[in-house]
């Protein structure tokens, strides 16, 4: 039997642009692209710091 993985659902709701460079890469390395895109991610440490680092732009569902 496999464990049922936790995951995460981070949608964009601030544009990125005049923000640093590196909160810009890291909006795109969790997948987002426009303004209201949504992704459904795996709950790990790396997804959860990526997501703290840009918390002012995105929201978690």
């Amino acid at each position: 039997m496999t464990e049922a993985k936790k995951t995460l659902t981070v949608k964009l709701v601030k544009s990125p642009i005049g923000c640093k460079t590196s909160h810009r890469d890291t909006v795109r390395g969790l997948g987002l692209r426009r303004l209201n895109s949504q992704r459904v991610l795996e709950d790990t440490p790396s997804v959860r710091g990526m997501i703290n680092k840009v918390a002012y732009l995105v929201q978690v569902l």
